[in-house]
């Protein structure tokens, strides 16, 4: 396993000090972080792994969890680069590249299940056999892939392993990047500023106003589905995009 590896069963377990830098390095309170399955050689958090289903009922297929500010700002140079384009065509023409990449799928389903598992969080049934980061027949969030590598280890998922090879110009696992990424000094956020959370917000004023209005009338189910369903999604890009700036 990699040095930035936690293999340690204890050490996987977020305290209240790992649960307030991961909060200090999204710029927000952390939500349903149930372990730490990377960390700096320093010991801070590298990447959360999150609970199949949060707390608030939504199901949340993006299990490892991209936070250091250092490997997000990397990971996103490296997409702006078209890396992801040039992996997604590899994929189309080469078969032992594109079947490595589908172990490494089914790997994140069976690591997130044994999460949720740990976690008590029970089946998550609305998203069997769905991973992340584009997974199996491309690549569409090299924060996914990198912070899958870096949580399963090398030989797991060969693009997540090739994306975290050409950050090295940037962060390497030997190396402590921690200082000045983030203020650790810092109030821990508070105040969930999230898309995601927005959207839920939204929809909870639309039904109290409709409540208003017509009391006896019951929300419909399938409009409450559909607000879950786009939550989940912005949830899922949350990972790669919002949450690393904050």
């Amino acid at each position: 396993m990699p040095a930035s590896a936690t293999t340690a069963e204890g050490a996987r377990v977020p305290t209240q000090h790992d649960l307030d830098t991961l909060s200090r390095q999204l710029n927000r309170p952390v939500r349903d972080v149930v372990e730490i399955p990377a960390r700096c050689v320093c010991g801070n958090p590298l990447v959360a792994a999150t609970a199949p289903r949060l707390g608030n009922g939504i199901p949340f297929p993006t299990t490892f969890y991209l936070t250091h500010p250092v490997l997000t700002a990397a990971a996103s140079r490296l997409e702006a680069s078209g890396l992801m384009t040039e992996m997604t065509d590899r994929l189309a023409v080469d078969a032992e590249l594109a079947a490595g990449y589908q172990r490494a799928h089914e790997s994140y389903i069976a690591a997130r299940t044994a999460i949720g598992e740990r976690a008590g969080t029970g089946p998550v049934p609305e998203i069997n056999g769905i991973s992340a980061g584009g997974m199996p027949t491309r690549v569409k969030c090299l924060h996914v892939l990198v912070g899958h590598a870096l949580a399963a280890g090398p030989g797991v998922n060969p693009l997540g392993d090739e994306a975290l090879a050409a950050l090295a110009q940037w962060w390497t696992a030997d190396a402590c990047q921690c200082e000045g990424a983030w203020d650790d000094q810092a109030p821990v956020p508070i105040k969930d500023l999230s898309r995601h959370v927005k959207h839920l917000n939204a929809l909870a004023a639309e039904e109290t106003q409709a409540q208003a209005v017509q009391p006896d009338v019951a929300p419909a189910a399938a409009a409450k589905q559909d607000g879950a369903e786009a939550a989940a999604a912005d949830a899922a890009a949350d990972v790669a995009r919002t949450d690393r700036a904050g």
